[in-house]
Parts: structure tokens; C-alpha cells; sequence
């Protein structure tokens, strides 16, 4: 009886010093990938490690240990390490990333002797490398989440393996291989999310095959080709595959689909019948893409719809006066497309509060934001006769071809020659003077190559045309006092009214420098080139020269009337009742980011100084923004360097060197920012408030307070407002070498505006807060 006594005790005690043993080994590894970590503050809980169990550990929203026994489940870790740059090449970025010293392989390895995890979340710590194969060996895995940090290359094959995973998530990383093919393969994958990476290739079919699928998200990549049918998936309620490049006919959904996003791809034909039966769809996203016909009547009915978007395509024809909407639908936008007729009676924006967009279309409903109706039926006739030419040219060519072939061999030869000369000749000019003005014809001449999206925007956007004198001075009445709107140093601006029914703005320059008649339609249609959602759209110029031609007096640049006020009325505090919050805030400063990039990269050349300021950044009736009195450089030649600073850059004072960074349209896009985060407070300050005070003010924490306009205040998340703080004072940087670009600029106010839409918990509601 004594032995069976001291075996059960020394059982035990064998039992005790293992699980002793194996707690201080985990406690061990935890240590181990904090150091790996380079000590991120989130872990500070875990500074002393004879502290006891980790399991013991007390959770917050950033650091979880979960344990089952002695063994570790779940290890989630959410950094802070959330700045992206617009570019990387796949080596470590300071302050940003991980340092050199990292090894993602290391890493990897150490996670891995955690053999019992369930739930991987490491999101945000700026790991960098390629996603070693070993990750594999988590067998018992289930959750994994890596987004948001900067992992590359290709997917691991090997994850396949892992046969329990159900949710993988590597959203926001630079993974730049194809879209893997053995998704399949996991039986229990019901959450796919790889947004915001560089994958390319076509979307497998294989992904059909993984049918316990509830949410498959693929958005922006460069995924290009057709979509597989989906049919099989017949537990997918999620599909969001936004901003790639598929093209080809829309396919047949799966009925239990909740969300459907698909914009800003190259989809064709007619949206399918089959849409109209999809029961339990709520949001619908088919926007900026080339889908032709008309729209299916019963999307409008949907039981559940309420978010249906079908803007910038090529939808035509009209919709029946009988169509019935959903009593749910809350938001339809079947903007820039080529619908005519009457707009039926449950599309009334005012009824139910529902949010309806029909601009750009050719209904007789508001006449002041449509086209006539001889354009949308011209786009019928002209896709029509396209066909037809399009097979006479077929069976051309099929007779001709060794004859074309031969043709279009020197032909492509001559052109190279000369492209090759010209590009020379552009590129000295480029050299001897690195901005717009001074512009020779030849490289005038040189500016149509312009990139897809400008192509796309002329497709979407009123043709550009010639006006008389005559037509001006009927629209304006001859110009008269009430037509008149204000004058600066670019000109008058009149309001008018065209036979049509258009409501137009009319800016009229006097040029300071003589141009022949020639040199100055060069110019003049390159600044009609300029089409972007976000730029005040030009219609038309005028050009009233002498009478024998000899030279210009003035020129008349014909605008659409954008009737909503200045973006400075919004956030001056004069007007109580024109009020931004902090979402719609950011919502304007990404649309004029955007403009301002496509001015640098749309078109070549570039159009560099665009003289930002708040006054020139008109809101229509939906706020969104638009830059007006932009490229004029390209017409004057100057910089005006002479103007008053006008309302919103007040506080800087009028010196050569503070007007010298005023052309950089980095530094005044800093000073519109800058301006939205202090509103009101800004013009209380005056002008001898310069502009280093306020950036002292405004980087510090406890000062914040007491510089913000209050709105700002009470509507931001902590986190989203300090990010663009942060670039504000890098675009108001005194050394422009260390200013980011426009496109740095536009990704972190994106970023912001994701990050509050988190705050707020929008769930993607595009309805009340679209901005973000």
C-alpha cells in the first residue's frame, strides 16, 4: 500500500513540473517574439517574464492571450505601425517598418513552436519578407490574420495544408504573385480577404470549388480577366472585387449574396436578368464601368436593396414611368450615363428621404445638370454604326492583309523615327525649364498622349467646343451687373445662362503676352484636356481677337456653374448653417488630392501650379468637391505672383520666399488642410499670425485644443486626426526637397478616412457618410 502511496505522489509531482516546465517554455517564446518584435509598446505587459502565467494575462482590444488549459489558443497583436508609403521595393523602411535586424523567417519559426494555436492576429507591427512556407506547421490553425504590414512575394503553396483554416486575411500587405489556385482546397475557408495588394493574373476557378465561402474579397489588386461563375458558392454573402481590372460580361451571382461590390473594373454587355432575383441583396456596387442597355427593373424592387449605385457606365434607354423602388432603398446614383425620358415617380428624392443622383444623363427632370437629348441618342447610333464599320472593316481586312501588314511595317517604322525626335526635343525643353509655363508648340502638339483615365473621363464628360462672342453676351445678358460674380487678378467671372437651358460660368482673361491664333488653340486644347470627376468641367473657350487675327485681346473659358459655394464659406463659420463634419471634411480633401494628381500625371506635360486655395475649391449639391481656375498657367504664363493671397492663405506673409513655396501645390494643398483642420480659428488669428506659429500649434498635443476648429474636434477619432496632422506639417515643410508627393499625400488622407469610418463603425454605410 505505501509503494501505490509514493507512486501516486510522485505522479503527481512528474504532473506539476511539467506543466511548470511547459508554462515557463511558452512564457519563453512570448519574450522571444516581443524581442523579434523590436519591443512594441503594446507588449509592455508582458515586461516581466517570472511574472507568472501568460494566460493569466489581463486581454485588451490590442494584446489577446487566450488559453485551453496550460496551452496557448490565440495570440493577437495589433501594432500602430499603420503609415503605408505609395511605393515600396521590399526592403525596410525606418519608423516604418521593422529594422534590418528582422527576420521574417526567424519569426516565423519561433511562432510556429506555439504548436496549439488556433487564432493568429498580428496586424500593423511592420513585419517585411516574403511568407515563409513553415507558416504551415501551425496545423491546428484556424484564424490567421497578417494585414497590414509588408509582406511580399507570392502566397505560401503550402498553406493549403493547413485543413482547419477557416478565415485568412492578408489585406494591405504588397503580396505581387497571381491569385492562388489551391483555395479549393481548404474545405472550411469561409473568409478570404486579400485587399489592397499587388496580386495579379485572372481570378481561378478553383475558387468555385471552395464552397463554405461566406466572404471573398479581392478588391484592390491587378487582378484582370473574367470572373468564374460563382454558382457553386452557395454560402457567398460578400463579393468584393473593386478596383482591379476584370472585364467581360458581368456572371450569374449566387441567390444568398448581402454585398456586391464590383466597381471600377472594365465589365461589358447588359447587367443580367438574373441580378433582379437576388433576394437578400442589400448593397450593389456597379459603378465606373462600361455596362451597356437597360438597367433591370427589379433591382429597384429588391426586398432588401438598399444601396444600388450605377453610375459612370453606358446604361441607355429610359426607365418605365410604372417602376417601383424597395421602401428600404435608401441610396440610388444613376449618374454619367445615357438614360432619357422622364424620371419615374419612386426615384424622387424627396420621397422617403431617399438619396437619388441622375446628373449627366439626358432626363427631362433638371434640366441644369443634363445633356440634351441628341447626345445620348448620338452614343446609340454611334456604337450602332461602329458595329456596322466594324464588319465591313473585318472583311476588308481579311482580302488586304499581307497588303496591310507591309503598310502598317513602315508606317510603324516612320513614326518611331519621328516620335524618337520628337521625344528628344521634348525632353531638352524639359530640361532647360522643368515646369509649364513656356511651352513650345512642338510640345503642345506632343500632349495628347494622355493616360486611360483621361479617355475614360472625355467618354463620361460634356464634348469640349468653340463659343461665339454673340452666344456669351446673350448668356450673360451682355455682361451685365447681375451676371457678375467677382473679379481677381485671373479675371472676371460672370454667370450666364445658355439657349438650352445650362447654367454656365464664364471666365474672361486678358492676356499679358502676344500669341499667334495658332499657338493659342494648341494651348487652349490642352487645357481642354484637363477632365477629372474632380475639376470644374470645361465646355468651351472663346477666342476674341482682332480683326484681322493678328492678336488676342481676351479669351473666355466657359465653365459649368457649380452652384454649392466655396469650400471657404464652409468652414470660415459665417454661414451656421454650411457646416462640414470631419467625414465630409476628408471626403473634399481626397477629391481635390485627386485632382491634383491627375494634374500632375494625367497628361503630358504636367500642369504644375494650379494656385490652390480654399476659394478656388467649389462643393455641388452632393459636396463634392471640384477645383476650378486650374492649368491657367498654361494659357498666362505667370504665376501671379503679384496676387493678393485671398481668404484662406491669409496668414502668410506676402514675401518673396513664402510666395515661392505658394507654386508648390504641395505646400498650398498643406495650407487647405491646415485650413480645414482650424476653420473659423484660422481667420480669427489675422495676418500677423505666421504660418510657423501655427504649425508649432498645431503639432502640439496640448495645444491642439485650443487651435482646432471646434467641429473638427467633436467629430474626428484621435487617431484619424493626428494622421493628418502629421501630413499637414510635412506638406508646410520649409525644405520642398523634404515635402511628400501628392500621391503620398492623397494614400495617408485615405487612410485617415478609412480609419475614422472604423471609428464610427460606418459598416461600409455609403449611404449617410459616402465620404469615408
Amino acid at each position: 500500500m505505501a509503494w501505490q502511496l509514493s507512486f501516486l505522489v510522485m505522479s503527481i509531482t512528474c504532473l506539476l513540473l511539467f506543466r511548470a516546465s511547459e508554462q515557463s517554455s511558452q512564457t519563453e517564446l512570448l519574450q522571444q517574439l516581443r524581442k523579434q518584435l523590436e519591443y512594441p509598446r503594446q507588449l509592455d505587459v508582458w515586461n516581466n517574464p517570472s511574472g507568472g502565467d501568460p494566460c493569466n494575462t489581463q486581454p485588451t482590444s490590442l494584446v489577446t492571450v487566450t488559453c485551453e488549459g496550460s496551452a496557448i489558443t490565440e495570440l493577437k497583436i495589433i501594432g500602430d505601425r499603420i503609415t503605408k508609403p505609395p511605393r515600396f521595393s521590399g526592403y525596410p523602411l525606418p519608423n516604418v517598418s521593422l529594422s534590418e535586424a528582422f527576420a521574417i523567417d526567424s519569426f516565423v519559426t519561433t511562432l510556429t513552436r506555439l504548436t496549439t494555436l488556433k487564432v493568429v492576429i498580428l496586424v500593423s507591427l511592420g513585419l517585411w519578407g516574403p511568407l515563409p512556407d513553415k507558416i504551415h506547421r501551425l496545423s491546428s490553425l484556424q484564424v490567421l490574420d497578417l494585414s497590414s504590414n509588408f509582406l511580399y512575394g507570392s502566397i505560401p503553396p503550402k498553406l493549403s495544408a493547413m485543413s482547419k483554416l477557416h478565415t485568412l486575411t492578408l489585406d494591405g500587405n504588397y503580396f505581387n504573385g497571381t491569385v492562388p489556385d489551391w483555395f479549393g482546397s481548404l474545405s472550411n475557408l469561409t473568409v478570404l480577404r486579400l485587399q489592397g495588394n499587388r496580386l495579379k493574373g485572372s481570378i481561378p476557378a478553383s475558387v468555385a470549388k471552395a464552397t463554405m465561402l461566406t466572404e471573398l474579397a479581392l478588391a484592390g489588386n491587378n487582378i484582370s480577366g473574367e470572373v468564374p461563375l460563382l454558382g457553386s458558392l452557395n454560402k457567398l454573402e460578400m463579393l468584393d472585387l473593386r478596383d482591379n481590372e476584370l472585364d467581360g460580361e458581368l456572371p450569374d451571382m449566387p441567390t444568398v449574396l448581402v454585398t456586391v461590390l464590383l466597381s471600377k473594373n472594365s465589365f461589358k454587355g447588359e447587367i443580367p436578368e438574373k441580378f433582379g432575383q437576388l433576394n437578400r441583396l442589400q448593397h450593389l456596387d456597379l459603378s465606373f464601368n462600361f455596362l451597356e442597355g437597360n438597367p433591370p427593373e427589379k433591382l429597384f424592387d429588391l426586398p432588401n436593396i438598399s444601396y444600388l449605385n450605377l453610375a459612370a457606365n453606358m446604361l441607355s434607354g429610359s426607365l418605365a414611368s410604372s417602376l417601383t423602388c424597395s421602401s428600404i432603398l435608401g441610396f440610388v446614383d444613376l449618374s454619367t450615363n445615357r438614360l432619357t425620358g422622364d424620371l419615374p415617380a419612386c426615384l424622387n428624392a424627396n420621397l422617403n428621404n431617399r438619396v437619388v443622383k441622375f446628373d449627366g444623363n439626358c432626363f427631362s427632370a433638371d434640366p441644369d445638370h443634363q445633356h440634351e437629348a441628341e447626345y445620348c441618342q448620338q452614343a446609340h447610333k454611334e456604337r450602332r454604326s461602329s458595329r456596322d464599320v466594324g464588319l465591313v472593316v473585318t472583311v476588308v481586312g481579311i482580302l488586304l492583309v499581307v497588303l496591310v501588314l507591309c503598310l502598317l511595317l513602315m508606317a510603324s517604322n516612320k513614326r518611331n523615327c519621328q516620335r524618337v525626335t520628337a521625344e528628344q526635343q521634348l525632353l531638352q525643353k524639359h530640361m532647360q525649364d522643368n515646369s509649364t509655363p513656356g511651352m513650345s508648340s512642338e510640345m503642345l502638339l506632343n500632349a495628347r498622349y494622355i493616360s486611360q483615365a483621361v479617355k475614360f473621363g472625355t467618354q463620361i464628360m460634356p464634348t469640349h467646343r468653340v463659343f461665339s462672342l454673340e452666344e456669351l453676351k446673350e448668356a450673360t445678358k451682355c455682361f451685365e451687373r447681375s451676371a457678375f460674380l467677382g473679379e481677381g487678378s485671373i479675371g472676371k467671372l460672370y454667370k450666364g445662362k445658355l439657349e438650352n437651358g445650362t447654367v454656365i460660368a464664364i471666365r474672361c482673361l486678358a492676356l499679358h503676352k502676344r500669341y499667334s491664333i495658332r499657338n493659342l488653340k494648341l494651348r487652349l486644347d490642352l487645357l481642354a484636356k484637363l477632365r477629372h470627376p474632380n475639376l470644374v468641367c470645361l465646355l468651351g473657350h472663346c477666342i476674341d481677337s482682332a480683326v484681322d487675327e493678328s492678336s488676342v485681346k481676351r479669351v473666355f473659358l466657359v465653365y459649368e456653374y457649380v452652384p454649392n459655394g466655396t469650400l471657404s464659406s464652409y468652414i470660415s463659420g459665417c454661414s451656421p448653417e454650411k457646416t462640414l463634419k470631419w467625414c465630409d471634411r476628408l471626403h473634399v480633401l481626397i477629391g481635390i488630392a485627386r485632382a491634383v494628381h491627375f494634374l500632375h500625371t494625367g497628361i503630358i506635360p504636367g500642369s504644375l501650379y494650379n494656385r490652390l486655395k480654399t476659394s478656388s475649391i467649389l462643393l455641388d449639391e452632393h459636396h463634392m468637391a471640384k477645383l476650378s481656375d486650374y492649368g491657367l498657367s498654361i494659357i498666362t504664363e505667370e504665376i501671379y505672383k503679384h496676387e493678393a493671397i485671398g481668404e484662406g492663405q491669409r496668414y502668410i506673409q506676402n514675401n518673396a520666399e513664402e510666395l515661392e513655396s505658394l507654386e508648390d501645390d504641395v505646400c498650398s494643398f498643406g495650407c487647405i488642410i491646415l485650413e480645414v483642420l482650424m476653420g473659423p480659428k484660422l481667420h480669427r488669428k489675422g495676418d500677423p499670425f505666421i504660418l510657423s506659429e501655427l504649425v508649432l500649434s498645431i503639432s502640439n498635443q496640448e495645444e491642439c485644443e485650443h487651435v482646432l476648429d471646434p467641429v473638427v474636434l467633436g467629430t474626428s477619432s484621435q487617431e484619424s486626426l493626428s494622421m493628418v496632422v502629421s501630413i499637414t506639417i510635412k506638406c508646410l515643410s520649409v525644405e520642398s526637397s523634404t515635402r511628400p508627393s501628392i500621391e503620398e499625400v492623397l494614400w495617408n488622407l485615405q487612410y485617415a478616412a478609412q480609419v475614422q469610418a472604423t471609428a464610427d463603425g460606418d459598416n461600409r454605410s455609403e449611404v449617410s457618410s459616402q465620404a469615408c
